[in-house]
């Protein structure tokens, strides 16, 4: 099982999505040398110009291997003179340059700047501001197709989460959501699905997110874990017609603010009995049972056991070795760490799409075992 706690450069070092970070480390470096050689030559490839000063001559193939994986290179030849990207030079560690500005397009959207000062890092020279402003576009419209891509297969798991960062929106500086989606898939690979921004969440925007993410191809969805949100649990419904788990860690932060300081560790150790019976109806047992014992001094947090029985202990009906890594939304906090910690650096967002890069997405392995045994 991939470490729950991996960094985001970690993340998608290892992401079997198309292998992402390899792809656009691979896409950029080959777009920046045809920029170098277009300079070079005085004219873009196949261009008839006045100001051409030299003709290309073909490619030769290179292997560049990088903290991403080997990338396979096309370099550019040139019928007068040689060509060598500056990068390819022994000891240079220009990937990692370029690794960071293809986070930087996830995280805030990759700009002029950045990409400029990328291509000085690698000690490429010639490349004008009009060309990196075309690179930056190129860039963006890869981190875009990425993020809307076709969903193929059955998703049984599904998590959903929202944090909020602050945006400037006609002069004014407000909050808005970026919901998050991740999920698993039959084999076993957890991935992030899809983001979205909007001002708050409301039934409506999260019926529209679900609704996108089904235009895109998710199915087979029969457990979306959230937590306890109105307007997200009646979207799951109208959309997804799949179970609902709430999140157990966040109701058990509830649940123990009824218990007091001195009774919390003792409330927590007889809730936390029913979690360990093997099955579904034992556990629905367990659970009354303890609601019922707490019933005459803490009344409170009896009836709101009452109620909250059914979606905290909705994951018993799952496999055995599934309920660890589906009772909570804890595979999604870590990931809107992530975007918490991005998003204080660059402080407030200049509009939304530049917040809605902020996720980083990847796959990693979740789950062992069969596909069969996910699609129970």
């Amino acid at each position: 099982m991939t470490d729950e706690m991996m960094s985001l450069r970690t993340l998608l070092e290892k992401s079997s999505d198309a292998e992402l970070l390899r792809e656009m480390v691979g896409f950029a470096a080959q777009r920046l040398m045809e920029l170098e050689v277009e300079s070079l030559t005085g004219a873009a490839h196949g261009e008839r110009s006045a100001e051409r000063i030299n003709h290309r001559n073909g490619y030769r193939d290179r292997v560049w291997e990088t903290r991403a994986g080997a990338v396979e290179l096309r370099i550019p030849k040139l019928r007068r003179s040689s060509y060598f990207p500056g990068f390819l030079e022994p000891r240079r560690m220009a990937e990692k340059a370029l690794a960071a500005v293809i986070q930087e397009a996830y995280i805030q959207g990759v700009s002029t700047r950045s990409v400029d000062e990328l291509v000085k890092a690698m000690g490429m020279t010639g490349i004008s501001k009009s060309q990196v402003s075309r690179l930056c576009g190129e860039i963006d419209d890869k981190v875009a197709a990425f993020l809307n891509r076709p969903l193929e297969g059955e998703w049984p798991y599904l998590w959903l989460d929202a944090t909020y960062v602050k945006v400037r929106e006609q002069g004014r500086i407000v909050s808005v959501a970026v919901i998050v989606a991740v999920a698993v898939n039959g084999d076993g690979r957890r991935e992030g699905l899809g983001i979205s921004i909007g001002v708050s969440e409301a039934e409506t925007f999260w019926t529209e997110f679900l609704r996108s993410l089904a235009r895109r191809g998710l199915r087979g969805v029969k457990l979306v874990i959230s937590d306890a949100h109105e307007g997200l649990k009646a979207a799951v419904a109208k959309v997804l017609h799949a179970c609902w788990q709430r999140c157990r860690v966040h109701f058990m932060r509830n649940v123990l603010a009824y218990a007091g300081k001195q009774g919390r560790r003792v409330v927590a150790a007889f809730i936390g009995t029913a979690f360990v019976q093997d099955d579904a109806e034992a556990a629905r047992t367990q659970w009354r049972q303890v609601a019922d014992q707490l019933r005459p001094k803490v009344p409170k947090l009896a009836a709101l056991m009452d109620d909250a029985e059914t979606d905290v202990l909705a994951f018993m009906s799952f496999p055995k070795d599934h309920r660890l890594k589906i009772h909570s939304t804890n595979p999604l906090e870590r990931l809107n760490g992530e975007i918490k910690r991005r998003t204080e650096v660059v402080g407030i967002f200049p509009n939304e799409a530049a917040s809605g890069s902020s996720a980083p997405f990847s796959s990693s392995r979740m789950m062992n075992g069969p596909s069969s045994a996910l699609a129970t």
